[in-house]
């Protein structure tokens, strides 16, 4: 028996797709059924599981279960009680208050339970991804799974497509360019790579990306927007109280994550350095809203003076 909790499609797919390759492995003739709620009438299950004469194997897939019927979820508490040599069942349960007692009742009947929760944090979508790449027997830098986060957003299934098509694609280690050249031509990922390497003092880089989101379309107020973004974060970070993350977010508005991140890019920034970007980066945003002839070149020069200003303790 198999109890898989959770809420993230994704993991619950995989959950039961593991059950069946492993039953199908062992007996390639296996039956499998995958049954949602209105099709698990009360019955259905003793008629399923019930002995066969040719001891033909089963995989019983119950999705939903905590939308079973009061009568279906007596068969399924029954049968745990009793479970066949032959069958293997898998519960797909949501994990919340509803059909609880199900729930209670495969734990205790020692169902190998597999967690599928929804993952709603950026840090836990960036260790799936991390996860992803070490399955596929392939490395990836930190910086490359942190960028495939950014660019590809919050849906696993697109995050687990991603890495398959990297890992298909690209030999040798996965790092952060290579993640650009396939991803990054999305408007607000492109632009945030631009900010993020621009604060670190990534001048080069950051140069690249930039001409990387303009010849791929990207508007220049939203690369201004995020340059403001990333130089008023490290002010914000640098005037604030130290503390833990959790604490430092409730007192900037920022989420857990981002606090390690703005951590980490503020190395080398003077209150003198933030001062000197944000006139920078307010020169851009009025070059690219009309003020200059040459959009592009207003946007080179905040990128380089920000990547200086970033350096500007190491130049002290």
């Amino acid at each position: 028996m198999t109890l898989a909790v959770g809420q993230e499609e994704l993991l619950l797919d995989r959950a039961v797709q593991e059950v069946v390759a492993a039953a199908k492995a062992s007996d390639a003739d296996t039956d499998v059924r995958d049954l949602t709620p209105d099709q698990l009438q009360p019955g259905t299950l003793a008629e399923l599981t019930s002995p066969s004469l040719f001891a033909e194997r089963k995989v019983v897939v119950v999705r939903n279960a905590q939308d079973l019927s009061a009568d279906t979820v007596k068969d399924v508490k029954a049968y745990l009680a009793a479970p066949a040599e032959e069958i293997t069942l898998v519960l797909l349960h949501a994990g919340g208050a509803k059909g609880k007692g199900l729930l209670d009742a495969a734990r205790k009947a020692g169902a190998r339970e597999v967690a599928c929760p929804k993952m709603t944090k950026p840090a836990d979508r960036l260790a799936f991804v991390r996860g992803e790449f070490r399955a596929a027997g392939r490395s990836a830098t930190p910086e490359a799974c942190q960028a495939l986060v950014d660019a590809v957003g919050s849906d696993l299934r697109e995050l687990a497509s991603a890495v398959s098509q990297l890992v298909a694609d690209v030999e040798g280690t996965i790092d952060e360019a290579i993640v650009g050249r396939y991803y990054t031509g999305r408007a607000e990922a492109s632009s945030f790579t631009v900010a993020d390497r621009a604060v670190e003092g990534r001048a080069a880089e950051a140069l690249e990306a930039l001409r990387w989101s303009l010849a791929t379309g990207v508007a220049p107020v939203l690369i201004t927007s995020a340059l403001a973004q990333g130089v008023r974060a490290i002010g914000k970070l640098q005037s604030a109280r130290g503390g833990r993350p959790g604490d430092l977010a409730r007192e900037l508005g920022m989420p857990p994550w981002k606090i390690d991140r703005v951590r980490q890019q503020m190395r080398g920034w003077t209150p003198d350095g933030v001062a000197v970007a944000l006139r920078a980066v307010a020169e851009a945003d009025a070059g690219v809203k009309g003020g200059s002839d040459d959009p592009e070149y207003a946007l080179e020069k905040a990128v380089v003076t920000i990547a200086r200003a970033a350096r500007s303790r190491g130049r002290a």
